[in-house]
């Protein structure tokens, strides 16, 4: 039986594979494996792709959040507000400082944090607000920053956007985002690898010392910091894939677009709740995220699962849900929307390279499976 990945990346490794065997042999013979060249290189060309002043590449998407609080000014006893439905380490960066993690729901169509639930959540602790820009398309940052106190900052959870903008901004411009590159990502290294981008030269340079033990020379310790630093190899796979970043997204959204037409028969009768662009958004599709109806959503996946496609949850429970975060006091009901996408909410197979053929046979088997 073929198989149908959720995510190929045995493709997109293939188009790159002769670019990136030349790239590491540059950084092996300069033995430049942390920092060097192409870690510099790699942050001008992010920047530039990511219309914002500076990048500082980091070890990690979890580490990138946490240094972009801290640069933020969040410390320990700080309020953080965030969505309920995000992936975990969007709440572990949070308290990785010190600081509480404060839920809000998201919006019943799109999924997004609900701006005015997150702005109602704002009190005299509080310190940042995370809009989280799930599954390739941004929540509304610039209505939030424009609506918050003076004393809160906006902190984007950019992990899942590269590329996607709203109403003409992209994420961290004017502010500050912080990104993953994990291998399933848009733009996926060989491992983990993060970012932080801002336009601010003073943000970018204290997040850039807190990433190095608190200070950019070697011995020098100007803040406490911790060691978080994209190595050479990785920005070798990072630049080799971000020339293709652009057109990979419009593949995305092409495909995203063929499953809209596929699916309008089990949408139309109710068995799918499609997913929803909000108005103003360029969607970059790093999930098709669908919810099922009265089916039941585990059942689902395991059908598909056995049909060779590669179907997933993103996610599962909401954080509140979770027993890393049961201290926050919140039971079932407190956030029903998140609640009810992650009973029913299933991921269908999107990368750049799918096909047609591959996408009618995801859609045939998920409406036999529906029946």
């Amino acid at each position: 039986m073929n198989q149908i990945p959720l995510v190929d990346l045995k493709a997109a490794h293939a188009e790159v594979a002769h670019e990136i065997r030349a790239g590491f042999d540059r950084v092996l013979a300069d033995t430049a494996f942390i920092g060097g060249e192409e870690v510099r290189a790699f942050e001008r060309e992010y920047a530039e792709f990511a219309g914002t002043a500076h990048c500082v590449g980091v070890a990690n998407g979890t580490d990138a959040l946490e240094l972009a609080l801290r640069a933020s000014g969040v410390g320990v006893g700080d309020e953080v507000v965030l969505p309920a439905n995000t992936f975990i380490a969007t709440a572990g960066a949070v308290a990785r400082i010190g600081a509480r993690p404060v839920l809000v729901d998201c919006l019943p169509d799109t999924l997004l944090m609900d701006p005015e639930a997150a702005l109602k959540a704002v009190g005299a602790a509080t310190r940042a607000v995370v809009p989280v820009h799930l599954y390739g398309q941004c929540a509304d940052a610039g209505e939030l920053a424009a609506r918050l106190p003076s004393h809160v900052k906006v902190v984007e959870d950019a992990a899942q956007s590269q590329g996607a903008a709203r109403n003409g901004r992209t994420p961290g411009s004017g502010g500050i985002a912080a990104t993953s590159f994990y291998p399933g990502k848009n733009l996926g290294a060989y491992g983990d690898a993060g970012a932080v981008v801002t336009d601010d030269e003073e943000t970018a340079d204290l997040v850039r010392a807190l990433a190095n033990h608190g200070g950019v020379a070697k011995y020098r310790h100007d803040v406490a910091g911790f060691n978080s630093r994209l190595d050479g190899l990785q920005a070798v796979v990072l630049r080799a894939k971000l020339a293709r970043l652009a057109e990979g997204n419009a593949a995305r959204r092409a495909a995203a677009a063929r499953y809209d037409e596929l699916l309008a028969g089990p949408v139309s009768d109710g068995r799918l709740i499609p997913p929803v662009t909000a108005r103003g958004n360029v969607h970059v599709w790093h999930l098709y995220v669908v919810r099922v109806g009265d089916a039941e959503r585990d059942a689902l996946v395991g059908k598909l699962n056995a049909e060779g496609i590669g179907a997933g949850v993103h996610y599962p429970a909401p954080v509140h849900l979770t027993p890393a975060f049961s201290h926050l006091g919140h039971g079932r009901g407190e956030f029903p929307h998140a609640e009810q996408a992650a009973d029913r909410m299933l991921s269908l197979p999107l990368f750049p390279q799918i096909t047609a053929a591959q996408q009618q046979r995801v859609v045939d088997a998920l409406t036999d499976a529906l029946c």
